[in-house]
């Protein structure tokens, strides 16, 4: 994890998060008026953007990310609660770059993400999937605890707002971006000193399982618990109430665990 401090040194990785900062906000505030969920979430094609901006700029999509997000808050939905999607959409971006280096998804000779195998698109679509479950349960998580929306139906509504733009419209637009950010030695590999950029170990490799394990126990098992609890999934779950004790306590056991999984890596 020690990437994500230490990138802030190299002008360049800075530049890199300014500018995925300014294209997810760019993206993200014209569909501002689409809500789903009133001063928290709304219609978000722009979510096709973190995932592609982690596996080609590592740390610096991440901050982009997070940093981008915050920015559209201010068009609609700044609040508490933005707080925990600031972390939520940081992990968004970097629990797919991580995992796909470290889950053991791609080989460590066919690293980069060009998408010419169907290894790689299988790899792909498994973290994308992953990064997206990881910020909806953040999320999802901290507006519980903080009896704004319950988990149930915000968790399911993010995983999926997250997912199916990662995937659809994420995986031809990394394959359009590859060549062109390799050719103008902008990937984040490329820039950071081989010292900085983690090794692939068997911690890091633990790390990484520990990591899905916690994605895995604290959405599934949060969403469980909240149906058990009464709460409902979708839209339909806007009518439960927020707050359930059991639940907070799944998904923050999750939530905490992805980010001790992350320094772990």
């Amino acid at each position: 994890m020690k990437e994500i401090f230490s990138m802030w040194k190299d002008t360049k990785m800075v530049v890199l998060v300014a500018l995925s900062a300014g294209i997810y906000a760019a993206v993200l505030i014209p569909f501002k008026g689409f809500v789903l969920i009133p001063g928290i979430t709304e219609f978000r094609p722009a979510s096709a953007l973190p995932v592609v901006l982690g596996l080609l700029f590592g740390p610096a999509g991440a901050w982009g990310a997070a940093i981008g997000n915050l920015i559209g808050d201010f068009f609609g939905s700044l609040g508490i609660g933005s707080t925990f999607g600031f972390v939520g959409n940081f992990l968004f971006a970097y629990v797919p770059y991580k995992l796909w280096r470290n889950l053991g998804l791609v080989s460590k000779e066919d690293m980069e993400p060009n998408l010419k195998s169907s290894k790689q698109i299988i790899a792909y679509i498994v973290v994308s999937i992953l990064g997206s479950a990881a910020c909806a349960l953040f999320i999802g998580w901290g507006l519980e605890i903080l009896g704004m929306v319950p988990f149930a139906a915000l968790a399911s509504i993010i995983t999926l707002n997250n997912s199916i733009p990662s995937i659809i419209l994420g995986m031809p637009l990394l394959i359009v971006l590859y060549p062109r950010i390799k050719k103008w030695d902008l990937l984040w590999t490329d820039i950071i000193p081989e010292a900085d950029v983690p090794a692939i170990t068997a911690k890091s490799r633990t790390g990484a399982v520990v990591m899905v394990a916690f994605i895995l126990v604290g959405l599934v098992g949060g969403l469980i618990a909240a149906v058990g609890g009464g709460q409902a999934l979708l839209y339909s779950g806007f009518a439960s109430t927020a707050g359930d004790a059991l639940v907070g306590i799944i998904a923050g056991i999750g939530s905490i665990g992805v980010l001790v999984a992350g320094f772990m890596q």
